[in-house]
């Protein structure tokens, strides 16, 4: 796989957890129980996919634009797109766009859940609190 770096990245990011997806042979990145991202393995466990989720309108001007991303494989064609792991997809694109998966599903959550998936109180300074634009984008 071309993006070697994947797992650990994402991984870093808080409130992160991951699990294998026996059936599909996916690794599935979650937060606050829901999946932004996922690497996609064939029979012999190598990457082939991975899968991330964007706005719609992103998503499709990133398809336009790079012949290895295309619709969400296996997934909703509108909001989840597939880079191919040995694609061309610059490195630092595919980074922007995990990070927005990220960010897109953590705002889809009740504030409630997004704190415990952070792991932050309301007594949280506002500046660097993670839920706030002006904060670390939940990094």
């Amino acid at each position: 796989m071309k993006y070697p770096w994947i797992d650990e990245y994402l991984m870093a990011k808080r409130g992160v957890t991951k699990d294998l997806q026996p059936e599909w042979n996916w690794i599935r990145y979650h937060i606050g129980g829901k999946m932004f991202a996922a690497v996609l393995l064939d029979d012999d466990n190598r990457p082939y996919y991975v899968n991330l989720k964007l706005e719609p309108v992103e998503g499709a001007l990133m398809r336009r634009q790079f012949p290895d991303i295309i619709p969400g494989y296996y997934m909703n064609k509108d909001h989840w797109n597939s880079v191919k792991a040995d694609g061309d997809v610059p490195d630092d694109l595919l980074r922007t766009m995990l990070d927005r998966s990220y960010r897109l599903v953590l705002a889809g959550l009740s504030k409630k859940k997004q704190r415990e998936a952070l792991s932050v109180s309301c007594e949280t300074d506002c500046a660097v609190c993670p839920l706030h634009e002006n904060g670390r984008e939940g990094r």
